[in-house]
């Protein structure tokens, strides 16, 4: 049976972010898509213009009618872009017993910008992250989450990981690419210790939604009945070959979408630039 998997988050009208490229993530990794919208955004390759939230009401009528349908079998949540939404939706999650749940906690941007006020971050620390199974923060935002300055080494990250585990979530994949280096690593916290995942730092500009991408990929692995180390891990080796591919396709003038049907669409025209 072909798994059901639901993304909670913002739009993105250049399809490279947001639940355009969950559902590309889902359906690229063996499972049917769905999506509950909690805000549309305008935005390109070159940045958001402007964002318009939907009412918090009208989110939790989206997912009880789901829920009240169609048979859930991972989660993956994005932008929630006030504490009102947040609350809502772990609200919900909890009215239904949903399960297998990975939040990508979207809190700053890539320009440094802060996307939460500090009510909606504690939201989302005290309300949220306990009721998820798998959280996947960025450097920022993982600092963000505990008051902290970003760590500086692998060292540091394993430790905020733990830290972030006190938080009520079993599982942390604190991501390291703000580290730099030839490699980029990332640091998985799960109940059986801490493992250290290296992948090859691709060189692309065309890296926009790669956090979606990577939590998506991730919530449709264990969907299909992947362990959660493994589901990680797979999904990291189908962002790396995203990245690879990116450069084949031709989206936007600024930082362009990875490349999600890769392995469909091997591309017969040479790379752009």
């Amino acid at each position: 049976m072909i798994p059901n998997v639901l993304t909670i988050a913002g739009t993105d009208p250049s399809g490279g972010a947001g639940i355009q490229a969950d559902l590309k993530a889902f359906s690229a990794n063996g499972t049917y898509g769905m999506a509950v919208t909690t805000a549309l955004v305008a935005q390109t390759t070159t940045g958001v213009s402007s964002v318009r939230e939907i009412p918090a009401d009208f989110v939790a009528d989206q997912l009880r009618t789901l829920f009240d349908d169609v048979r859930v079998d991972a989660i993956k949540i994005g932008m929630l872009s006030d504490a009102e939404i947040i609350r809502t939706v772990a609200g919900v999650l909890s009215e239904y017993s949903a399960r297998e749940i990975v939040l990508d906690p979207v809190m700053v941007a890539k320009s440094g910008d802060r996307l939460l006020a500090a009510d909606a971050v504690r939201a989302l620390r005290d309300e949220l992250v306990p009721r998820v199974d798998l959280i996947t923060p960025n450097l920022p935002e993982a600092a963000d989450l505990l008051g902290v300055s970003e760590p500086t080494d692998t060292e540091g990250m394993a430790a905020q990981a733990e830290r972030l585990a006190e938080l009520g979530v079993e599982r942390v994949l604190l991501k390291g690419g703000h580290l730099g280096g030839e490699s980029s690593v990332d640091v998985l916290r799960t109940t059986s210790g801490v493992e250290l995942l290296a992948h090859e730092r691709v060189v692309t500009k065309n890296d926009h939604g790669t956090g979606c991408t990577l939590s998506a990929a991730t919530a449709a692995l264990r969907a299909r009945g992947r362990d959660w180390p493994t589901a990680v891990r797979e999904a990291k080796d189908y962002l790396t070959g995203a990245l690879r591919a990116a450069d084949l396709l031709d989206v936007g003038q600024g930082h362009g979408p990875v490349h999600h049907f890769y392995r469909w669409w091997p591309g017969e025209t040479t790379p752009h630039g």
